[in-house]
């Protein structure tokens, strides 16, 4: 659940890339990282850390040109290393290349292993790295189609930024799992990012998605991108973007998050009401579902959980460990409106539960006299292989416990969750979905 940009056209186009990171900064916390192509030369730097740590005036004005590609990472595949931050960069016949990569790539180990077996040498343990050695391979006689090449190989979820010196190629797998969509920059260039709120913060246009299984490629011998649709659209567009990964400002695949997210918490009320005091929001991806309930239901609202918001996201650190923690140092509740009352408390998901009952332990502690849970998603019972980080079926309170056994362990008194339809209706019913998480259907076939 990465971010990427690319940004082409501009001469500022390492610091609009800085600023498109920025906004996304939710999609990853774990390393960041910018390569540029400047005078026939790629020059990248990427490091460990958010962005304003490692981007600053310093390092951008070494990052000249008017082609930029960028990277926010969230470890699905390989390890929270350095070696594994983005982009990636090498030298092959052609020249120079770096990559960027968001999804994941199901077949990633018998493709590297034939890599291995034909003389490839790995550095990291991404399988983004795949595609450098697949383009470093072919025998084509022009980038463009030692990447079409490449991309008869893999399986998966992908959106890829692929640099050289002198254009940017731009591709989406044909189901459309991760999002991805197309801007005009007002002082002229195009930007491509993950999420249309990175728009907003450099003052860009947005002109459309990216369709499923189009390649885009920006080159300075065309005023506007090349298009070319290299496999026919099966969209299966990620239900958890609109669930909780996207940031409400954004447009996924045409649709608002934030609305979609207030339509989840009207069905919630319409389908397990319960008389109560207040509807208190788990923020921050919690209080549009929650407003969405409180209306429905005229129920008051009530903000009785408080975030810090000078901690991340917790559900993208990469261990358990770093995930309680910083669910201690982020919410904290508001005693004198709590006490005495009955809670129905509104959250985007549960996957692991361990969030979630420490959260119910701080809302029993603060004297919440009951506390009735909802989850604006179904049940997350199976691991998604396509970006999200949930590889094990045992790590899904879901798959191991029945209702009543969550009930019991999270320590509340009554739990309800969304069905499939309810989420597919909420989103809009004229396409389909990546729903994997709750119904299992894997539906790309390595």
């Amino acid at each position: 659940m990465c971010a990427i940009v690319g940004v082409f056209g501009n001469s500022k186009a390492s610091k609009i890339a800085s600023m498109a990171l920025f906004a996304m900064q939710h999609r990853g916390q774990e390393s960041t990282g910018i390569s540029v192509s400047f005078e026939n030369k790629i020059k990248t730097i990427k490091g460990r850390g958010l962005v304003d740590k490692i981007f600053n005036k310093n390092t951008l004005d070494k990052l000249n040109g008017d082609m930029a590609i960028g990277h926010n990472r969230y470890s699905t595949a390989g390890k929270d290393s350095i070696l594994d931050a983005q982009p990636i960069f090498a030298r092959y016949k052609l020249g120079e290349i770096s990559i960027v990569h968001n999804g994941n790539l199901t077949n990633k180990n018998s493709v590297r292993d034939k890599l291995i077996e034909g003389g490839s040498i790995f550095h990291t343990d991404m399988d983004t790295e795949n595609m450098i050695h697949l383009i470093a391979k072919s025998t084509q006689n022009k980038l463009q189609y030692r990447i079409e090449e490449a991309l008869g190989t893999i399986n998966g979820a992908y959106c890829f930024n692929i640099l050289s010196r002198s254009k940017i190629f731009v591709i989406r797998d044909r189901y459309g799992i991760r999002p991805l969509s197309l801007g005009k920059l007002k002082d002229g260039g195009y930007i491509v990012a993950s999420e249309t709120c990175a728009f907003d913060l450099v003052d860009a246009q947005f002109v459309r998605d990216i369709e499923p299984g189009e390649m885009l490629i920006f080159t300075h011998k065309k005023s506007e991108p090349i298009s070319i649709q290299l496999f026919k659209k099966d969209p299966h567009y990620c239900a958890f973007e609109y669930i909780y990964f996207a940031r409400p400002d954004s447009l996924i695949n045409g649709k608002n998050v934030y609305s979609i997210r207030q339509k989840l918490g009207t069905k919630l009320a319409n389908i397990a009401h319960v008389e109560a005091d207040m509807v208190v929001p788990v923020p921050d991806s919690g209080i549009p579902s929650a407003l969405g309930y409180s209306k429905q239901s005229k129920i008051p609202f009530e903000m009785a959980i408080i975030r810090n918001h000078y901690i991340g996201r917790t559900f993208i650190e990469p261990t358990q460990e770093q995930r309680s923690q910083k669910v201690k140092m982020k919410l904290s509740t508001m005693k004198h409106l709590i006490e005495g009352k009955i809670l129905i408390v509104v959250d985007d998901s549960i996957v692991r539960g361990t969030t979630s009952k420490s959260i119910i332990n701080m809302l029993r502690m603060a004297g919440a006299k009951e506390i009735h849970f909802r989850v604006a998603s179904p049940m997350i019972k199976f691991p998604c292989y396509y970006g999200i980080d949930t590889p094990k079926k045992d790590e899904l309170i879901c798959n191991q416990m029945s209702i009543d056994e969550i009930i019991k362990y999270l320590n509340v008194d009554s739990l309800a969750f969304l069905n499939i339809d309810d989420v597919k209706s909420s989103i809009g019913n004229e396409n389909n979905y990546s729903l994997v998480s709750f119904d299992g259907n894997y539906f790309i076939k390595n």
